[in-house]
């Protein structure tokens, strides 16, 4: 197992850091790069992983993970670029950055990947999407999965596609959390304590995920199952369907993808 450098420790860096440490890497097989000296004196002494600098990382790294912002992206890989190996895998993290991007801005011939993470990463239950580029072999792409898989499940998919994996399950938890608040504020315009609506609609999303997830059926038939003829859920659904709810939810979503690719320049 050859060493990883993780080039920039904000939330997801650190996130993909402790995953890996939990999923049985060594210390000693991991090392970060982070600007601030204070933030990398904490990590350094939190998870006992070397803090070095983009040269040095990129230098003593098998496979560099880049979490950058995009907007920082270039300037990395310009410090980078010089200390990665043939056979060194380039593994980025950055919205909208495409493998050609970054293939572009490295020697001739190197291995990239380009993942899409989403936040519940933070709790090993991220939805990670990859897609290889031009000189990406099994072997790299199945080191990219490995890590990812370390805070969650793994999908590969074709570079194409994302901008709508984006849209879908990168913004997505954000689409959740604003149903949950808007469910939230319904229990307490029926007149519930704040406290009790946040518990009801929480286990509620929790119990109604594992459902779709265990049961293998279809969400329009366990749907169904709750919606009895002329009942409440009858009411509230028709209601929702007034609202034009579902096509919100589609338009929402094709913006997001749409603003993926004008943030990739696509």
């Amino acid at each position: 197992m050859g060493t990883v450098a993780i080039f920039g420790a904000g939330v997801m860096g650190e996130t993909l850091l402790s995953g890996l440490l939990r999923s049985g890497r060594p210390a000693d097989s991991l090392v970060i790069t982070e600007r601030r000296p204070e933030r990398a004196a904490e990590l350094a002494e939190r998870y006992g992983v070397r803090v070095l600098d983009n040269a040095e990382a990129a230098a003593a790294a098998d496979t560099l993970v880049l979490v950058v912002k995009p907007q920082d992206m270039g300037a990395l890989l310009e410090e980078v670029a010089p200390h990665v190996a043939p056979g060194n895998l380039v593994v980025s993290l950055a919205a909208g950055i495409t493998t050609a991007f970054l293939e572009a801005r490295l020697p001739e011939g190197r291995a990239v990947v380009r993942v899409m993470p989403n936040t519940p990463a933070l709790v090993d239950q991220g939805m990670a999407a990859v897609s290889s580029g031009a000189h990406c072999e099994a072997a790299h792409l199945a080191e990219a999965q490995g890590l990812l898989a370390a805070t969650g499940k793994v999908l590969e998919v074709p570079e194409k596609l994302q901008d709508a994996v984006t849209a879908i399950s990168g913004s997505g938890p954000a689409y959740i959390f604003y149903v949950v608040e808007a469910m939230i504020e319904a229990g307490v315009v029926l007149g519930m304590p704040r406290a009790t609506a946040t518990e009801l609609v929480v286990q509620t999303l929790f119990g109604a995920a594992t459902m779709i997830k265990e049961t293998g059926q279809h969400p329009t038939v366990l749907r169904e199952q709750v919606t009895s003829p002329g009942g409440t859920t009858a009411a509230a659904l028709r209601v929702m369907d007034d609202h034009k709810v579902r096509a919100a939810f589609i338009s929402a979503m094709e913006a997001a993808a749409t603003r993926s690719a004008e943030l990739a320049g696509g």
